[in-house]
This record gives C-alpha cells, sequence and structure tokens, in this order.
C-alpha cells in the first residue's frame, strides 16, 4: 500500500475552503436581492433568473464535472472550476444591468459544478477508506451542511456594511488564493489508460438534468399543471431516457449503472435527495418569514442564521466520531429525524414570532440534524466505491443534493404562495396570509424529511462502510 500523502490535510483544508465558498453562493444571494433589485432596476420576473441561472448549471453539469475529474486529473479540473467560478464572480460584482449578471451567474454555477465534485473525489482518492477518510469526509461534510446558512449570515452582512456587489467580490481573493497553493498541495490523480469518453452520455444526461432543474425552479411561476411545465419535464425525462439506453450500450459508460449495486451507495443519493429538497427550501421559506412577516433587515436576518451555521461545525465532529464508532445508518436517522422536528417547529410559526422562543429552537434542531445527516451521507454515498470512479460517485452525490435542493424550493414556494394567494383573495391581513403560507410549506417539507428517515433506516447498511483505518470493506 502506497504511503499516505504527507500534505492530505493542508489538501484538505484548501478543498474544503473552495468547496465552501460555492455552496455559500447558493444561499448569500438571498438576502441582498432587494439591494439588487433597486440598483439595477429589476422586475420580480427577472430577479428570480439570479438564483435559478446558478442553479441550473450547478446541477446539470456536475455529473460531467466529477467524470472529467476522473477522465483529465482531479487537481487539473478543481483548478479550472475555481479559475472560472473567480473570473464569473468578479463579473457578477461589476455588473451594470441584470443581463449581465444572470449571464455571470450561469458561469458561475457552471464552476461549480466543476468544483463540487472535484472536492469530493480528491478527498476519496487521497485518504484511504476507513476512519481517516470519515474524518475528512466529516470536515468537507460540515463545510457544506454549514455553508447555506453561513450564506444567509455573509449576505447579510456584505449587503448591509459594503454593498450587494461584495457578496461576489469576496470570493475573487479566495479563489485566487485557493488556485495559487493548489498546485504545490494537491497531488494530481487520474484514471489511468482510460482515455474514452461517454459524449452521447454525457449530453443526454447533462441536457436532461438542465432541463429537469429548470422546468422545476419556473414550475411554481407557470403552474405545475401548465402545458409549458408538462413539456419541459417530459423532455426532461425522455433525455434522461435516452441517457439510461446510451449507458446501457456503451463500451466506457459515463455512469455505469453497476455502481449502484451497493445499497448504502444507493440509500445515501435517495436520502440525501431528500435532505437537499427539505435544507434548500427551509432557508429560502425562513428568511422570507424573517423578512417579510417579522420586518428584520438583511443583516438583522443573516445574524439570526448564525445559531445554525455555528451549529453544525462543532457538532459535526462528533458526528465523524459517531459514524466510525456506531456506523453510517443510526447516525444519519438521527440527523435527518432531527430536522424532521425542526420542520414541524417551524410549522407552528406565528405571525408576531419572536427569536428567542419560535426560531432559536429550530435553528438549534436544524444545526445539530445537518451536522450528523449531511457527513454521514458523505461517507454513505462512497461506500465501497473504487478509485477510477471517485469523481462519478462525487458528482452523483452532488446531484442528488442539488436537484433535490431545486425541487424542494419550487414545491415549497409553490405550496406557500397558492395558500397565501387564496388568504389574500379571502380579505386575510398580508402577515397572517403569509406566516399561514410559510406554515405550510413546513408542513410539506416535514413530510418530506420523515420520507428521507425511512429511506435512510430502509436503504443503508453500515457494514457496507469501512469505518476502521485497517478494516476491510464488507459488502452485504
Amino acid at each position: 500500500m502506497a504511503a499516505p500523502d504527507p500534505r492530505r490535510w493542508q489538501a484538505l483544508a484548501l478543498v474544503c475552503v473552495a468547496f465552501f465558498m460555492t455552496i455559500l453562493d447558493v444561499s448569500i444571494v438571498n438576502v441582498a436581492l432587494p439591494s439588487i433589485k433597486n440598483s439595477l432596476h429589476v422586475s420580480d420576473s427577472s430577479l428570480q433568473w439570479i438564483l435559478v441561472a446558478y442553479t441550473i448549471t450547478f446541477g446539470g453539469f456536475l455529473l460531467l464535472g466529477g467524470r472529467a475529474a476522473d477522465l483529465l486529473g482531479r487537481r487539473l479540473i478543481f483548478m479550472v472550476g475555481v479559475a472560472l467560478f473567480s473570473a464569473a464572480s468578479l463579473v457578477c460584482g461589476l455588473a451594470g444591468s441584470i443581463g449581465v449578471l444572470i449571464a455571470a451567474r450561469t458561469v458561475q454555477g457552471l464552476g461549480a459544478a466543476i468544483v463540487s465534485p472535484a472536492t469530493l473525489s480528491i478527498i476519496t482518492t487521497t485518504f484511504e477508506e476507513g476512519a481517516e477518510r470519515n474524518k475528512a469526509l466529516g470536515i468537507w461534510g460540515a463545510m457544506g451542511g454549514s455553508g447555506a446558512a453561513a450564506g444567509v449570515l455573509f449576505g447579510g452582512i456584505l449587503t448591509k456594511y459594503a454593498g450587494w456587489e461584495w457578496i461576489f467580490f469576496v470570493n475573487v481573493p479566495v479563489g485566487a488564493l485557493v488556485l495559487a497553493l493548489t498546485r504545490s498541495i494537491v497531488r494530481e490523480s487520474k484514471v489511468e489508460g482510460e482515455r474514452s469518453f461517454d459524449v452521447a452520455g454525457a449530453v443526454t444526461v447533462t441536457a436532461g438534468l438542465a432541463l429537469l432543474v429548470y422546468a422545476i425552479s419556473k414550475a411554481p411561476d407557470v403552474g405545475w399543471g401548465s402545458g409549458r411545465t408538462i413539456g419541459e419535464l417530459v423532455g426532461a425525462g425522455a433525455l434522461l431516457a435516452a441517457f439510461a439506453a446510451v449507458e446501457s450500450r456503451a463500451k466506457a459508460p459515463m455512469v455505469p449503472f453497476s455502481i449502484f449495486r451497493t445499497k448504502t451507495l444507493a440509500g445515501s443519493n435517495a436520502a440525501g435527495f431528500l435532505l437537499g429538497a427539505v435544507v434548500y427550501a427551509n432557508f429560502f421559506i425562513l428568511t422570507l418569514y424573517v423578512q417579510q412577516v417579522l420586518g428584520y433587515s438583511a443583516l438583522k436576518t443573516g445574524l439570526t442564521f448564525l445559531a445554525t451555521a455555528g451549529t453544525v461545525i462543532p457538532v459535526a465532529g462528533l458526528s465523524q466520531a459517531l459514524v466510525t464508532r456506531i456506523g453510517v445508518r443510526p447516525v444519519m436517522t438521527l440527523g435527518l429525524a432531527l430536522i424532521t422536528a425542526g420542520m414541524f417547529w417551524y410549522a407552528q410559526i406565528p405571525v408576531h414570532g419572536a427569536f428567542a422562543g419560535d426560531l432559536l429552537p429550530g435553528y438549534l434542531l436544524v444545526g445539530i440534524g445537518m451536522a450528523f445527516a449531511f457527513i454521514p451521507v458523505s461517507i454513505g454515498a462512497l461506500a465501497g466505491v473504487a478509485p477510477h470512479e471517485a469523481g462519478l460517485a462525487s458528482g452523483i452525490i452532488n446531484t442528488s443534493q442539488q436537484i433535490g435542493g431545486a425541487l424542494g424550493v419550487a414545491i415549497a414556494s409553490t405550496v406557500a404562495f397558492t395558500h397565501v394567494k387564496h388568504l389574500l383573495q379571502a380579505g386575510h391581513s398580508q402577515p397572517f396570509a403569509l406566516t399561514s403560507g410559510f406554515s405550510l410549506a413546513f408542513w410539506v417539507l416535514g413530510g418530506i424529511a420523515v420520507a428521507s428517515v425511512v429511506a435512510a433506516f430502509g436503504l443503508v447498511r453500515s457494514s457496507e462502510v469501512v469505518v476502521e483505518a485497517d478494516a476491510v470493506t464488507a459488502i452485504a
């Protein structure tokens, strides 16, 4: 066995910084939207594209980014992604029109889709499966779990004291530092001897996923039952069916379906999909409630989320240790159960809510639950994965969470604002209507969270995950 990379912990720190930056940008824009609207004179219908453009390319290109990392070199692709993301961030901050901002956000999402699976595959190939990799994935999972909450916090602070442009400018020096250090710290790795690339598979899966994310992101505005939404969903389904047909015949498939034979890997992706749906929608709906109902400023809104972001990181160490000691399934199930409890707590939100009594308990439940859920999901999604499929497995779990996140936000938005519209038409006050709509959305998210608990408990097998450094993977 080759000696461990002496720079592996420095490499972990470096790739985690880049990964945190990409996750941060999913939510950092939320609290800055009113400022962007006023600065660029943007209509409400165009404003949402600042979010959707990033989500579409991020979710749509993850599998392609992961496979490219395996074939072309994980360090190389990681650096390309960081450079692309940083350059697009600079253009976002300099944008003087909504068109330029949306175009730059699209490129930024592409950079994130390249960076995210590359970071996870670098960790997978740098650390041997077992306790040490679990610790590394625990740190990586803490970065991802806290990134969405920290995005709201940093977005509020930067928007208040520096201007909305700085939610993008801040990425530039961070990206430059990561690029300057990567070559000397991160070792290169790729699949040796394999040069063929499944072009048909790459085109069909990327187009299918991008269209799927677009359809579910726009559905709340045009209607789930509209001809347009149905047509887009059918088109996405046809492209993904074509992808499955291509993969079944390809000599070197982009996604060999044999990877899903490990039930823990498949179960972790199912749980990750549902986890993404709940967590991303939770932050979206909570941000709206805190700002639109409670009347908090962008800064005050961001500071409230410190309770969640600040909880994930310290609890992550305990989560990783418990996974190593008692296995993936019990820790994952506990984390998802705590998030479920958080959703049902939020479902009780009143019109005149108080931070300490009505928000803080939920913030803490979700923060602890995220630490106990994201880390075992990440570990389980790499169970039994061979080094040459590290990028693929990384792309799959990232895709599961991002597609789940897009669907969760779309469902929660539809439920909330359909109910709000009915209550306003019935003559209720706007604060009451908004609170009732958000409450109903949280009940729905609670139901999705219950499904994630069932998926984790029923599909994941701790026996398929190496938990000690000198153990041997036992595939049940």
